[in-house]
């Protein structure tokens, strides 16, 4: 395990949500404090987000929006639709590995059996965040 994926399991025993232990984890590369980010990223750890994905992959796809994205609130962003393809390839690889990204069928919310635990989509977010970001150089 890494060390930024040690970083976010604490985090995550802290008490951030999963969103906030993935998406606190790269502040620095961004120079976003993490309380900052801890705020941007509260919400999402419902499940919320693109496709209703699980809370840790909203922190991935947070981040790389924040490295991809180019524009802001006046004039829009030029890169929405590459931003989207580069979050649903890494969602994708998530889900062959661990069957479903979806917080609840990950927890087993319904048919009792866990697909993967928390601290594991955690692990696997960061790792693929670590992903995207060397591919970008970075």
């Amino acid at each position: 395990m890494s060390t930024k994926a040690e970083h976010a399991a604490e985090l995550h025993q802290r008490g951030c949500n999963c969103a906030q232990a993935v998406a606190c984890t790269f502040c620095k590369e961004f120079g976003i404090s993490e309380d900052d980010m801890f705020r941007i990223a509260e919400g999402f750890g419902l499940g919320m987000g693109v496709m209703e994905m699980c809370g840790a992959l909203s922190g991935m796809a947070m981040i790389i929006g924040l490295d991809n994205s180019q524009g802001g609130t006046e004039e829009g962003s030029r890169t929405k639709g590459d931003t989207y393809k580069k979050i649903r390839s890494k969602v994708e690889k998530f889900k062959e590995k661990n069957g479903s990204c979806i917080c609840r069928e990950l927890k087993g919310v319904e048919t009792g059996k866990v697909l993967c635990s928390c601290p594991q989509c955690i692990a696997d977010a960061v790792a693929l965040t670590e992903e995207y970001l060397a591919e970008q150089g970075k």
